[in-house]
């Protein structure tokens, strides 16, 4: 089942651009890391599917509904949003916030406590939020995103303001929800922390659509090399090898078309002298930034 379909959508603010012939389709279950630096249309496409602002062209369907019509405010039961900047009312408890939103989710409001506790927060559910910190705010903000066990879930910065114990507790949860059939859409810039945990990414800039797929086909499309790193001593390379070598201290570091990665690892496993061979392939921040300089350097010439 399509949860989310995007067909040449596109978005116009005061004759400005937000989002140009965008398509997207997200199935049950998938994990999407949607990235772009500020301004590239990330904001923009989350509220199309929210439903909170209409498309200027192009077609918008969430569970197989336009999200924006009247008849369609059922989804937003399914729905769970967290924003970047989580803002709560200071003076009441953690747990009355959360019941707040229960309510207006239309959920019970015994799932707030056991929410809390998932979240790392079950100690503080009685202290008022004007006493938490960022962290603690953003952990409450995920377990208000998580009212009504949505089946889907829109997360913008999520991280933020989260300690490396956290943010792994986190990814552990959005696991979780997968397996259970959640659809999540994961904003991020801190992208070598999400790289493992998403199935797909889509990535945009200044409103257009660069490149969507999973990391392997995102490899394939920017055809960026693998980086060989060598260490050993009195190492004699093949010559048509040996050309390509830079060395760094005591390393040697060999860059090979993907296409090309098992030939190598063949040719350079029984070189005498070799202590240690480590492959780096193109991360996801690699891709990322791949896509976004061609853009420029396009837009440049």
């Amino acid at each position: 089942m399509k949860i989310v379909e995007l067909q040449q959508v596109e978005k116009h603010y005061q004759g400005v651009k937000a989002l140009h012939q965008l398509d997207l389709e997200l199935k049950q279950g998938e994990v999407l890391g949607l990235f772009g630096h500020n301004g590239a249309g990330k904001t923009t496409t989350i509220k199309l599917i929210l439903g909170l602002i209409g498309a200027t062209a192009g077609q918008v369907r969430v569970f197989g509904e336009d999200p924006t019509l009247p008849e369609a405010r059922h989804l937003r039961q399914k729905l769970g949003f967290l924003q970047e900047n989580v803002a709560f009312y200071d003076q009441l408890t953690g747990l009355e916030v959360l019941q707040y939103f229960a309510r207006l989710k239309g959920v019970a409001k015994q799932s707030c406590l056991g929410l809390l506790e998932q979240v790392g927060l079950s100690a503080a559910a009685k202290r008022r939020v004007k006493t938490y910190s960022k962290g603690m705010r953003q952990r409450l903000g995920l377990a208000q995103a998580l009212l009504g066990e949505p089946k889907l879930l829109l997360l913008d910065e999520p991280t933020v303001g989260l300690d490396p114990i956290a943010t792994k507790d986190f990814y552990r949860r959005i696991d979780q929800l997968k397996q259970q059939g959640c659809t999540v859409i994961l904003c991020s810039h801190v992208l070598p922390g999400v790289e493992k945990y998403i199935d797909r990414a889509l990535i945009l800039g200044q409103g257009q659509l660069l490149a969507q797929g999973s990391l392997q086909d995102l490899r394939q499309q920017a055809d960026l090399p693998a980086t060989f790193h060598l260490h050993g001593e009195d190492l004699v390379l093949p010559e048509h090898l040996a050309a390509q070598v830079q060395s760094d201290g005591g390393e040697q570091q060999l860059a090979v078309p993907l296409a090309e990665k098992m030939t190598t690892l063949q040719q350079l496993s029984g070189l005498p002298g070799l202590r240690n061979l480590e492959i780096q392939m193109p991360s996801l921040e690699d891709l990322y930034t791949h896509f976004i300089e061609s853009q420029r350097a396009g837009e440049a010439s």
